[in-house]
């Protein structure tokens, strides 16, 4: 027999798989071994076994070694697809579904065996204490196992992940809910389209519990798990040791151990973000994709999958449920997938606005006339939303903002930029401070006195003078956060805690944060879009968003639909308490059809008119999108290579645009082509095939290719 390996390597000029003596060693698909290749020793998996070869068998070597984990066999398949699906190469594709590096911890454990013998006070004492780790009386527990009067037995110590744990309350399900179940539980593939507050966990939860009845295994995808603290320890508290979690800010232990009991089948439930759609769970069941709206979904480095699609894929793969959920559901899953509506909160019974509310909702222009009036009260249990125009506004901070946090116990404030300034200008010559890597403003960090680039982690010290005409007029534009906490801090008197990437760079240090924020009495809790995903704090009764129009300025088709799904998530963390609570959004755009439609929680209305105007434009879900990248040190590589694909790809019922300049990024000049088409398949081929024969030119050889299917 032969074992037909695929070398882990990245280069895209390699073509595997290549054939393996097997020499006695116990190889199935889904080994991995170490492989003799050329001059070097390399990581390989095994992906077919087969009785013949076309390599005469003198020419061929064995691996080296075999590790005690392997990849399942479906995980493999899966790989394979993922390398066709998303122009990748099959050793990138497998590198992801292998385990991750590591072994057990063990340790010696003792247990008396009830023989008796003479024993002195001491070993009494030791005795007594038993069964139980030996610890550092191993020494003194061998001399008594000499004696038959302990035996000590090697186990393996599980190196368990830190999470906040809360304690498990089942709810009793609405009618919505009950059948959003049986619907589920038919099979299928469907969205849980809810509003916040609706009860979307419970409904995971309930069909996670039907499945481990069935002897399924469960897959939850959340968005970034530490900034979904609530649902992963809700899945805990109902199905304790059951779940294992997986994400890359646990330790290298921590990791393993959960990735070995899902691989043994201890742990049935496998939580974690895009990477924990490749859990080794068996006879699956049912995967649940909860914030199906959000970005992180979509992998940033080669191969570009995407969790959502790749979900879908291995639900059919296996036969399992799939249950997408939001309550911002994306128009290309609402346009895909069969839709199950929890159309209220759960607890509607309760004051949306506050007594003293000094006014309806509506849009203030200038803080002074009320427009577009909205309902105080709403069936749904959804708080109010009041939108502030800004537009003739010279500060962060609208009047009725100032008014409305200084009469709050406790509340979220959203403002998605980082930093203190967006960037630093000289008022004299003009001059701005850029990347000298990247074709990007450098922001200002006033704290660490730099100023620093959020694309490559560039930073220098702030300019105290303009260094191209010695002026030392130097201008700060814009607010981020560092600056509004600095705002905030001179006029409250409550503790602020602010999350963003500057102040989670440790480990736990987001869960701690969030926790901190849900015990104390009073605060305010100000971040980038950190703060918007599915947090679940019953006392916050104000949501604050600044700068709601920041997104629509960006050049993407998904302007609109990212600023209506921030607002409406941000506002879904208010007012989930007793005491109800209200959202207010600052924007110069206040007539933006996405801004109002979010301000009148009106989903159904903004996924109607934006199904329509990407239909008008042939956008995604009514075409398809694939956009590959050259770079190089030097610009002309990267173009020529660029041209050169383009040139390859001929696909019927494709546009293709391009290939166009792109902004220098680590020092790399970047050239971009974009294909919409309605011929998917042979376009995904047709690109494939372009870039590995591109990747295999030697005039291309210092040029890096990256393809994006379905990038956002």
């Amino acid at each position: 027999m032969f074992a037909r390996v695929e070398p882990l390597t990245t280069t895209r000029r390699l073509s595997g798989p290549f054939d393996y003596k097997v020499d006695g060693l116990a190889l199935v698909k889904g080994s991995i071994v170490r492989i003799p290749f050329g001059h070097q020793q390399l990581d390989g998996v095994v992906v077919a076994t087969t009785d013949a070869t076309d390599v005469p068998e003198e020419k061929l070597q064995a691996p080296t070694s075999v590790r005690d984990d392997t990849v399942p066999e479906d995980l493999v398949d899966l790989a394979h697809w993922i390398a066709e699906e998303y122009c990748s190469t099959p050793a990138r594709a497998l590198a992801i579904v292998t385990p991750p590096p590591g072994k057990s911890k063990t340790h010696f454990y003792a247990e008396p065996t009830g023989e008796e013998g003479k024993l002195t006070a001491k070993q009494r004492e030791l005795l007594d204490r038993l069964p139980g780790p030996a610890g550092k009386d191993l020494a003194a527990l061998r001399r008594l196992e000499a004696r038959g009067l302990v035996t000590i037995s090697e186990r393996a110590e599980r190196r368990t992940p830190r999470t906040n744990a809360v304690e498990d309350r089942v709810h009793d399900l609405t009618q919505p809910q009950i059948d959003a179940l049986a619907a589920i539980d038919a099979g299928g593939s469907h969205l849980l389209h809810g509003v916040t507050g609706s009860g979307k966990t419970e409904v995971y939860l309930r069909a996670a519990e039907a499945c481990l009845q069935r002897g399924e295994g469960v897959i939850v995808l959340v968005p970034e798990i530490a900034l979904t603290p609530q649902t992963v320890a809700r899945f805990q508290a109902r199905f304790g040791d059951t779940v294992a979690l997986l994400h890359s800010a646990l330790s290298e232990g921590e990791r393993y151990d959960e990735w070995r009991r899902l691989r043994t089948n201890e742990a049935r439930i496998a939580v974690g973000p895009r990477s924990a759609v490749f859990a080794p769970v068996e006879n699956l069941g049912l995967i649940v994709l909860d914030e199906e709206h959000d970005a992180s979904y979509k992998q940033d480095g080669d191969p570009r999958y995407d969790a959502r699609h790749v979900a879908a894929y291995r639900a059919y793969q296996s036969g399992a449920r799939l249950v997408a959920g939001s309550a911002t559901p994306r128009p290309e899953t609402v346009h895909a997938m069969h839709r199950l509506r929890l159309p209220s909160r759960v607890e509607t019974k309760k004051p949306l606005v506050f007594q003293d509310d000094p006014a309806p909702p509506g849009v203030h222009v200038g803080g002074v006339t009320p427009r577009t009036t909205l309902t105080p009260r709403r069936a749904d249990g959804l708080p109010p939303v009041r939108i502030l125009d800004m537009r003739e506004s010279q500060h962060s901070l609208h009047p009725e903002t100032r008014r409305a946090i200084l009469g709050t116990r406790k509340s979220i404030v959203l403002l998605n930029r980082r930093g203190w300034s967006n960037f630093l200008s000289c008022k004299t010559c003009g001059k701005a401070w850029e990347c000298p890597r990247c074709d990007v403003a450098l922001v200002l960090h006033r704290a660490q006195h730099e100023i620093a680039c959020h694309h490559c982690g560039h930073k220098e010290r702030v300019p105290k003078r303009c260094d191209a005409c010695g002026s030392l007029a130097v201008a700060r534009h814009g607010a981020g956060t560092e600056r509004v906490e600095h705002e905030l801090r001179g006029m409250l008197d409550v503790p602020i805690f602010r999350l963003d990437a500057d102040t989670t760079q440790t480990k736990d240090a987001v869960p701690e944060l969030l926790a901190r924020f849900h015990q104390a009495p009073t605060g305010l809790l100000l971040g980038t879009q950190m703060v918007a995903k599915g947090h679940d704090f019953p006392d916050v009764t104000l949501g604050v968003v600044l700068d709601a129009d920041s997104t629509l300025r960006f050049p993407d088709f998904r302007a609109e639909e990212r600023t209506f799904a921030l607002i409406a998530q941000l506002a879904g963390r208010a007012g989930r308490g007793p005491k109800g609570g209200r959202v207010l959004v600052q924007t110069r755009s206040p007539d933006a059809p996405a801004i109002v439609a979010a301000a009148n929680h009106d989903s159904d209305g903004f996924l109607k008119e934006e199904l329509a105007r990407r239909k008008a434009h042939e956008y995604p879900p009514f075409a398809d999108l694939i956009r590959v990248i050259t770079s190089a040190t030097d610009p002309e590589p990267a173009r020529v290579a660029a041209a050169a694909i383009a040139e390859q790809i001929k696909v019927p019922e494709t546009q293709l645009l391009g290939p166009a300049p792109l902004f220098r990024l680590r020092d790399r000049d970047r050239f971009q082509l974009v294909l919409k088409t309605h011929e998917r398949s042979a376009a995904i081929h047709a690109t494939g095939r372009a870039v590995e024969d591109a990747a295999r030119t030697k005039a291309f050889k210092e040029v890096n290719f990256s393809v994006d299917v379905d990038p956002v």
